[in-house]
């Protein structure tokens, strides 16, 4: 008898995966990134994600699909609602084209309950009823699962997290608001202040001046000057871990979760990063409440494990 296939899809600003697994299984059968060139949009997304998944499945039926995306969505209509980052999902019928194309049942919801999802049923978040999941990379976002289940609020909008005002004096956020946990530890945002810090202080930034040369600043060669001991890599990284960590303890005062996981690009910017996201939260919390910071145990496949779980749902399991 043939297993029943599982199809994953994981829609990021600039990279998508397709998975496809077995029901019940924990290792993939096939697996595949895109990378989306600049100016790509919603069709394009959807046109090289769709071809992927039939080049994966091979002319075999998934039994059910789960997507993740890296935007809004609305959950329980199977719509995507925007993206931030790609022109042309604005009230995208996400779920309904999925299963118009692979004719089985199909689950979709934003990157960040995909992730918490995943984390809780596969990774880091296993055994735990209260588990607060952040994302750290173009953006920072957070989701919720309470009493064992994904928390989306009453306009599917909770766990946004990124958008904690940490410093209300601070540098504009792009949702509009100052001083966001996002404005200032989403990598794009470091990278961006750190230019403009080497910019101002000419004398400073060695290390991260050479590693740079012609390319742009980005997150990760934040984390490689800061882990030579650049100064200006390292403030900039150690300002973003202090604001998540303040963003992380605040939610925690609200609502109490056991276990923060933690996952991204930025979360691989060496163990002072780490440090001092965990001091802060912990300075943070009310007293006697205690709570572990603890790094996604999937990694950047958390939100692909997160779809396993919703198709895993559609069929009610």
């Amino acid at each position: 008898m043939a297993a029943e296939l599982i199809l994953a899809l994981d829609y990021g600003g600039t990279k998508h995966t397709v998975g496809v697994i077995g029901v019940g299984e924990r290792q993939w059968r096939a697996q595949r990134r895109i990378f989306a060139p600049a100016g790509a949009d919603a069709a394009y997304d959807l046109e090289t994600t769709l071809a992927a998944a039939r080049a994966l499945l091979a002319g075999r039926q998934p039994v059910a699909i789960g997507a993740s995306f890296g935007g809004p969505t609305d959950h329980a209509r199977g719509v995507v609602v925007r993206s931030d980052h790609v022109p042309g999902w604005e009230r995208v019928p996400l779920q309904a084209l999925l299963e118009g194309a692979f004719a089985a049942p199909a689950g979709i919801d934003n990157d960040a309950n995909a992730g918490a999802l995943g984390e809780h049923r596969y990774g880091a978040g296993q055994g735990v009823a209260h588990l607060l999941y952040v994302t750290v990379s173009t953006g920072v976002g957070g989701g919720w699962i309470l009493n064992g289940a994904v928390w989306r609020g009453a306009d599917g909008l909770a766990g946004e997290i990124g958008h904690t005002v940490v410093d209300p004096a601070g540098a504009l956020c792009g949702c509009g608001k100052r001083g966001c946990v996002e404005r200032l530890a989403a990598g794009p945002f470091m990278a961006g202040d750190a230019a403009v810090m080497l910019a101002a202080e000419p004398g400073r930034g060695a290390i991260l001046r050479r590693l740079a040369g012609q390319q742009p600043l980005s997150g990760q060669l934040l984390s490689e000057a800061a882990a030579q001991g650049d100064d200006v890599a390292r403030e900039i990284l150690q300002r973003g871990a202090a604001a998540l960590g303040l963003g992380i303890g605040n939610a925690a005062n609200l609502m109490n979760p056991q276990r923060v996981v933690l996952g991204g690009g930025v979360t691989k910017a060496g163990e002072l990063w780490w440090e001092t996201v965990r001091q802060v939260a912990q300075a943070t919390l009310v007293a006697g409440m205690r709570l572990a910071v603890v790094p996604a145990g999937l990694g950047d496949d958390a939100p692909l494990w997160g779809a396993v779980a919703l198709a895993e749902a559609r069929l009610g399991r």
